[in-house]
């Protein structure tokens, strides 16, 4: 009788589940296009010793020149990276599709060559003489910057040999296959065996690099999850179609901190380093107008004043209506909910429209104190004093809670020329900012409304 074949087994990518069939989905966490043929079964105790790549050495004779960050003549993006790019590291950007990532990446590669440095930019998504428009309209046509139109992994490869790049680009990882690998460009396995490859030559031979990576319907990156562990930097590029302003984050980064952000605007001739953008996040008025206030955000380790403005005009239906745009909307709720208990505003009977200026989202607690003078101002009708800004999260019980840095808030809103400023009792630092800033520390709602002078006593409904 003749043996039976052994059946292939077959692993979740994601979290190593194993099946006797494939599936499309993962019976284990849920994910879809995960389950591949495994790798077949591991015999553990037989591996045996081998040759060393280095001997081990104490760690104070390690030489760190090779870790050194060389600038990539990109201001912002050195910001976030936390100084440039280190030689041979890898670094994965991600970010909804006509976003600005090519145009970014491509600009960063010009502007490196430009420094005399040579530069590879491989493109699987266009044909060279597209990205050489793109180069031409943005002015990134320089000698050290080599092109290729590139789908093959040895290709790619090749190219990388032959033209002996400090600086590799990729765009985009998802498009590119080899074909010693089974399955198409963008699964699983492809995507798997093209990064281990690219990184693997990066190392190597000690060549930055940066591939642009797609993303899935909820904003996360594309791909086996073994991608963004094998990247040294994960950066996200966040932008609003309806806006020209881009944010570029880093989830992941070995060589620097996670929790900078760098701004960019986004033009028809190409895309531009903004450093400071407090200004695209506050509207100019001749006067000040009713239904507006000014908060201080934090970005990262960045403070960006931004404005919070309202609306409330009677409604017409038995249940007003509650929107928003760019504020939390259970947030928004909560201080309605405040401003209706705590301080008599008689809100109930009344659309309420709030929204951020520029395009901005702010998600921070510390805009609550803001968003409920901003929403008493409208009801009143009385505007906000110029040169004020309300910094402050509100609670349930009405009462206004201290937020974190707020000395770094206060010198951003000192420096632009705003006088006065709301925040929580009990904050710390404020004596540090004495001479600066007019400071009025409260402890509630209503205190700050009263504090702001400007607002008339609550009116009856």
């Amino acid at each position: 009788m003749a043996a039976k074949t052994a059946r292939p087994a077959y692993r979740c990518a994601e979290c190593g589940w194993t099946t006797s069939k494939w599936v499309g989905r993962c019976g284990e966490c849920q994910a879809w296009g995960t389950v591949d043929v495994a790798g077949g079964e591991r015999t553990s105790g037989r591996t045996t010793a081998a040759a060393v790549s280095t001997p081990a050495v104490p760690i104070g004779q390690i030489a760190v020149e090779a870790a050194r960050a060389v600038g990539s003549g990109i201001g912002e993006l050195d910001r976030v990276l936390g100084g440039g790019v280190v030689p041979g590291a890898v670094l994965l950007m991600a970010g909804e599709p006509g976003v600005g990532k090519s145009t970014l990446l491509l600009e960063v590669a010009a502007r490196w060559a430009r420094a005399g440095r040579r530069t590879l930019y491989v493109t699987g998504e266009e044909s060279a003489a597209q990205v050489r428009l793109r180069a031409e309209r943005t002015g990134a046509v320089t000698d050290e910057l080599y092109l290729a139109a590139e789908t093959d992994l040895g290709a790619l490869l090749t190219h990388v040999d032959q033209v002996a790049p400090s600086l590799l680009v990729v765009d985009s990882v998802q498009t590119i296959g080899s074909a010693d690998v089974d399955g198409v460009p963008g699964g699983v396995t492809q995507v798997r065996e093209v990064a281990a490859a690219v990184i693997g030559r990066a190392k190597t031979a000690g060549i930055a690099t940066l591939l642009v990576g797609h993303v899935t319907k909820d904003g996360s990156v594309a791909g086996p999850r073994v991608l963004e562990h094998l990247v040294d930097v994960v950066l996200q590029f966040e932008g609003d179609r309806t806006s020209r302003l881009r944010l570029l984050r880093a989830s992941k980064n070995r060589f620097g901190p996670v929790d900078e952000i760098g701004c960019f605007d986004l033009t028809g001739s190409g895309i531009v380093e903004v450093a400071d953008p407090t200004g695209l996040f506050v509207s100019r008025h001749d006067a000040p107008v009713p239904g507006s206030c000014v908060t201080v955000t934090l970005e990262g380790r960045r403070a960006l004043l931004a404005e919070v403005q309202a609306l409330t005009v009677a409604s017409t239906t038995p249940s007003p209506r509650r929107t928003s745009s760019g504020l939390d909307n259970a947030r928004v709720a909560m201080i309605l909910a405040v401003l209706t208990k705590h301080c008599g505003l008689p809100l109930g009977t009344a659309d309420v429209y709030t929204a951020s200026v520029g395009g901005a989202r702010l998600v921070e607690p510390s805009v609550d104190l803001a968003a409920a003078l901003a929403v008493a101002s409208a009801v009143h009708e009385v505007p906000v004093p110029a040169g004020l800004v309300a910094i402050g999260e509100v609670g349930l019980a009405g009462e206004v809670r201290p937020v974190t840095d707020l000395t770094s808030r206060l010198r951003e809103a000192a420096r632009i020329g705003f006088t006065r400023a709301v925040v929580p009792a009990g904050s710390e630092g404020l004596d540090a900012m004495r001479g600066q800033i007019e400071v009025a520390a409260v402890a509630d709602v209503a205190t700050a409304i009263r504090a702001v002078r400007a607002l008339t006593p609550v009116r009856s409904p």
